[in-house]
């Protein structure tokens, strides 16, 4: 009797608050800290959500936002990468997502955590909320 062979279809879009959740969880996997996912689709019309992220360094940050961007490959090309080159703060545009990639220094000098407050901050796995900066020394 021949074996039946099943597939598994792989979902091929994500909505808005999904594709912000898979950019944390992709930043986390190359130890992404301050993680945190916003609503902003009731107080801008530039996207729906806004991913803020913090890297220790250059090559850190470059190194998260390659992997957000091959992780979500398969559901879409990202719109517009700026910052890249430099890894200081790196900007994704997924058109509903806008995903940032801060050193420390430069995600304090700019507060976007604060600027946009209003906005309600959205649910993430335990461990991705509770990763923090290790200490320097």
């Amino acid at each position: 009797m021949p074996v039946k062979k099943t597939t598994t279809v792989e979902k091929t879009t994500l909505t808005g608050l999904e594709r912000a959740l898979k950019c944390a969880e992709l930043a986390y996997d190359k130890k992404a800290y301050d993680i945190c996912v916003r609503d902003i689709s009731r107080v801008s019309s530039i996207a729906d959500y806004m991913v803020i992220i913090s890297g220790s360094s250059d090559k850190q940050n470059q190194a998260i936002a390659d992997n957000i961007r091959i992780g979500l490959k398969k559901f879409g090309k990202v719109n517009d990468i700026e910052g890249a080159t430099d890894g200081k703060w790196i900007v994704m545009d997924y058109g509903d997502v806008l995903v940032h990639i801060f050193h420390d220094q430069i995600r304090r000098y700019y507060d976007l955590d604060g600027l946009w407050g209003m906005a309600p901050r959205m649910a993430l796995p335990a461990e991705i909320e509770a990763a923090r900066k290790e200490s320097d020394f």
